[in-house]
């Protein structure tokens, strides 16, 4: 079993609808808020380019659809039938990241910026232990750590389909040996988390262009690995040939 991973940003979002169902086009259509709008689009047309790479789809990208379960996690349709496919969705500041693994994987994915965070954040939202390891890591390097717990705490809860529902104090991240200089040509590095209720999750994070990705699972899986770009123009004008 596998994890893939594919990431888009705004500039690589087209500036037509073409590649939305009906429905999805109802549902923009009610969004007023300009940034809503266009972070919705992001990660749908994020999610769509995985899914289609992922099971090499001849479809349209309009006959692919997203929408979100009861517990707000998202859950891929093809031609209006549930997919045999599962994805977890995050965006953050103009970049979209959508993870895929097969029906029945408890995995999720999130998307930090590293950015200055206060004291009564760490109070409000960590646990104690990830607040002794804040205090023991040089001040160059919190606002990195704060960001990575951040998210794979935020991984977890979307791996457990509850999003911040529950308390964040009752998942306990911990990166593995994330101080130490990375081997060359190693991408993600790897992620544990811990919750209350007695799951542990394995998992992985990365760092590109001051943005942290993290990816959790039950079992641990191996690293993520990219998913391929279908082109704008293909993944557009390719009609599903059954239709």
């Amino acid at each position: 079993m596998n994890l893939t991973w594919f990431e888009q940003n705004e500039a690589d979002v087209p500036p037509d609808n073409q590649w939305l169902s009906e429905r999805e086009l109802l549902g923009l259509a009610a969004m007023s808020i300009a940034k809503r709008r266009a972070d919705w689009r992001l990660g749908r047309w994020t999610a769509k380019q995985a899914v289609a790479a992922v099971l090499n789809l001849p479809i349209a990208l309009a006959n692919i659809e997203i929408c979100p379960a009861p517990s707000g996690a998202p859950e891929v349709f093809l031609n209006n039938h549930p997919a045999d496919i599962a994805i977890s969705l995050s965006h953050r500041d103009g970049t979209a990241l959508c993870t895929a693994a097969p029906i029945g994987t408890i995995f999720g994915c999130d998307l930090e910026l590293i950015e200055p965070r206060s004291d009564a954040f760490v109070s409000d939202y960590f646990t104690a232990d990830e607040k002794t390891l804040v205090h023991q890591t040089p001040e160059e390097k919190r606002a990195l750590l704060l960001a990575l717990i951040w998210s794979g705490k935020e991984s977890a809860l979307k791996a457990l389909r509850v999003g911040l529902r529950l308390d964040t104090t009752c998942m306990s991240v911990r990166p593995v040996a994330w101080l130490q200089p990375s081997k060359r040509g190693q991408d993600w590095h790897r992620l544990q988390v811990c919750y209350s209720a007695g799951q542990g999750f394995g998992g992985w994070w990365r760092v590109q262009n001051n943005l942290v990705r993290t990816v959790v699972s039950d079992p641990p899986l191996s690293a993520p690995r990219r998913a391929p770009s279908i082109g704008r123009d293909v993944a557009c004008d390719v009609s599903f040939s059954g239709r």
